[in-house]
């Protein structure tokens, strides 16, 4: 057994105490073993990492009640992160409760969903939380039996001492084990005496979810509550001018319309606050239907302060721009001279779109704001911060701002930015009353906070046998550059060239599932796969031999990567697909990336019906560490999958004048049901590596495996996303 101390230079337990009833509560740091690892720019976050505080709640009944701070968004760590502590406690899972707990800075910190980083962050110390516990009841069942601790054993809740055959539950010691002081040191469970982890456990919302409970912001109600909507600029660089509000005031159910500015000029803004209108006109009134209607009926002028942003010619705009400001990140050897002796170079440039979010559930949030409080209810990925956005805003201390959290209807980085929490908060201080701020569809879609565009070219050197001498990526967009310049290939190629560079914009964006790989990674393998192909070589063997060298005789210091986990996942891809052994008429495609440190390949096959293309299906090898709840995993990788297979084929969002093209589904291309995978099938590497991220990882290599077997399938390269949206597929 491993033993972890109970303290990493910070006071771990908060405090054990009695509860009414003779229960024991423990509160105990969930990040305080962890190492301060940062979420490898995957995410623009803080650089402190906080210390998180929760509560294990033992009554006196045996009933375990688990507290879970961090938001859930559909990853499911309401359900993973507890199993943990049960994991260790060695409790029986059945009587186990799971409670969503409020944004509380006095007792928690980073109470914040996004960059993968729940269970990795958490893995140690929830383990030492669960662990502490169980000692403390081995403890006070020893004592009040007069025997050594150590021949206490427990087991699903019950602590037992064989040789005198006495035994009870948890919940007979509860009491007596919270007035003991919290030990220095406890034992770990040995990974093979797991009995909750690795075993797959029903989400805990689940059968509320599907049997329609209220659980998201938009279930929420207040009773007093009102309604409100806002109307913004309709394109990027203007700005309100002036409005009519006489005809929507008079409409039944209106009561009140005016205009706010939601972050002043002089408001100093948090990396959260993210938004590219602050000053809106306002309704309000006692229904979702009277509001929007009144909402229709008001005439806004707007007036233009900035230049006009447009996405035609953009592919070209790009690359031009990319020639001009590219930096270098990072030189291996003297690629320069590699290409320039060269017998071939191969070329070829990718592009993605600006995309939106999209999340099922649109921006929404509670607020009553009261002269000396603001109680806000609703779905944000980053109430911590965006509750001392809201103190600044009001001028309220934070102890007076309590933010509840709801379970939210989808993330994916949109809920990071938290401007709709401050707006609400104004509105409901203007107005004197609790209100719900609503954004319908097109609010949200045009509103901005975007997946950014991007543009990458990639080279490689080639001699007279064809074996690769040189390679040479520069990656750019607005306003940010995708590029990794230490993953993979870096550390492979003796002569290496990687510039980045990027173009501001009055366009908003922000984090999006799997920031800048979800770009990057696919336009890398569809490069590899194609480098492989002029080389006469297997794109897995290929992919390979580089890996092999990585490992073996690698170039450079600075490779962010594990080439033998790398090679791990694609051996176990090729297997598991039978790679080599396609069904005629399948186009096959192979992909592999690193990111939110965990490893994924990904084998995509498929058919052509009537000129379109049909997914067959997937094979998709992961090496996340150590699997908490393996259904909920692989849930999350297919979830991760068919989102990459639709906005690659499907999704696209442009601009004229600065204005959105699209606002709603009729013009925004999704996935649909028929053009999921037929079959996807996730695999998972067996190790005793600590977990790693998955709720990101498998979303970006999946559209360079799509790239690839649409090529395989169709005989054409597609290079510009969407694959669909372009008409490069035939069909």
């Amino acid at each position: 057994m491993a033993r972890i101390k109970t303290s990493y230079g910070r006071r771990s337990f908060i405090k054990t105490t009695v509860l009414a009833g003779g229960g024991m509560m423990l509160g105990f740091s969930w990040l305080a073993g962890c190492k301060p690892d940062s979420p490898n720019g995957e995410l623009a976050l803080p650089d402190n990492w906080y210390e998180l505080n929760g509560f294990l709640k033992i009554g006196e009944n045996g009933v375990v009640t688990i507290m879970s701070p961090n938001p859930e968004i559909g990853q499911n760590v309401k359900t993973s992160m507890p199993m943990i502590v049960a994991e260790e406690l060695d409790v029986d899972w059945k009587q186990v409760i799971v409670e969503q707990a409020p944004l509380n800075t006095d007792i928690f910190t980073r109470q914040l969903a996004g960059g993968s980083q729940s269970i990795r962050q958490g893995w140690k110390s929830l383990r030492m939380a669960g662990a502490t516990a169980r000692h403390m009841l081995r403890q006070a069942a020893a004592r009040a039996w007069g025997v050594p601790v150590e021949e206490i054993i427990t087991e699903a809740g019950t602590l037992k001492h064989p040789a005198s055959g006495k035994r009870a539950g948890y919940g007979e010691f509860a009491s007596a084990a919270a007035n003991l002081e919290v030990p220095d040191e406890v034992e770990l469970k040995n990974l093979k005496d797991f009995k909750i982890i690795g075993t797959s456990r029903r989400n805990v919302d689940g059968r509320k979810i599907v049997t329609g409970q209220p659980l998201f912001g938009l279930d929420y109600k207040r009773e007093g509550m009102l309604i409100t909507m806002m109307e913004h600029p309709p394109a990027f660089g203007m700005k309100l001018k002036s409005f009519d509000d006489s005809t929507a005031r008079a409409m039944p159910g209106i009561v009140d319309v005016f205009s706010i500015n939601s972050y002043p000029d002089d408001y100093e803004r948090q990396w959260s606050d993210v938004a590219a209108f602050n000053e809106f006109v306002v309704v309000v009134g006692n229904s979702t239907w009277e509001v929007m209607q009144a909402k229709k009926a008001m005439k806004v002028e707007w007036e233009r302060v900035s230049e006009a942003e447009n996405t035609e010619n953009h592919l070209e705009q790009l690359a031009s721009l990319g020639e001009k400001l590219a930096e270098v990140r990072r030189r291996d050897g003297n690629p320069e001279a590699a290409f320039k002796s060269a017998a071939r170079i191969i070329e070829r440039s990718y592009s993605a779109p600006f995309l939106a979010h999209n999340t099922l559930e649109p921006m929404n949030f509670f607020a009553h704001v009261t002269e000396d409080k603001a109680e806000l209810v609703g779905p944000v990925q980053t109430p911590e911060f965006m509750e001392k956005s809201v103190s600044a805003r009001l001028g309220l201390p934070l102890e007076k701002i309590d933010i509840q959290m709801t379970r939210q209807g989808g993330g994916f980085g949109r809920r990071l930015y938290g401007h709709f929490l401050v707006e609400a908060a104004v509105i409901s201080r203007k107005v004197e009353a609790p209100v719900k701020l609503i954004y319908t569809r097109e609010d949200d879609m045009s509103f901005g906070t975007y997946r950014p565009t991007y543009h990458a070219t990639y080279r490689a050197a080639l001699d007279e046998n064809n074996n690769l001498l040189a390679f040479h990526v520069r990656a750019g967009g607005i306003p940010e550059s995708p590029l990794f310049a230490n993953r993979f290939p870096a550390g492979a190629i003796d002569n290496y060239l990687a510039e980045a560079w990027s173009v501001e914009s009055n366009i908003s964006t922000g984090a999006f599932r799997a920031p800048r790989s979800n770009f990057i990674a696919g336009a890398e393998q569809a490069f590899l796969d194609e480098l492989a192909e002029e080389m006469g070589k297997d794109p897995i063997e290929f992919r390979l031999e580089l890996m092999e060298r990585a490992k073996n005789n690698p170039v450079g210091e600075n490779n962010d990567y594990d080439p033998e986990r790398y090679a791990g996942v694609l051996k176990l891809v090729r297997e598991k697909s039978g790679w080599g052994n396609e069904k005629p008429g399948v186009g096959r495609g192979v992909s592999a990336y690193y990111c939110h440190n965990s490893y994924v390949a990904q084998v995509m096959d498929i058919s052509m019906k009537d000129g379109q293309p049909v997914i067959e299906q997937v094979h998709c090898a992961i090496d996340c560490g150590i699997v908490v709840n393996p259904d909920a995993a692989t849930n999350l990788a297919e979830g991760g999958i068919v989102d990459g297979i639709g906005h690659a084929m499907f999704s696209e969002l442009t601009f004229k004048d600065g204005a959105p093209e699209q606002k709603n589904f009729d013009r925004y291309r999704l996935i649909r049901h028929s053009e999921a995978p037929k079959s996807i099938e996730v695999h998972f590497v067996e190790n005793d590596t600590d977990p790693t991220g998955l709720g990101e990882p498998p979303f970006p290599p999946i559209m360079g495996a799509l790239a690839n077997a649409l090529y395989r399938a169709t005989g054409k390269r597609v290079y510009h996303q969407p694959f669909m949206g372009n008409r490069q597929v035939p069909g």
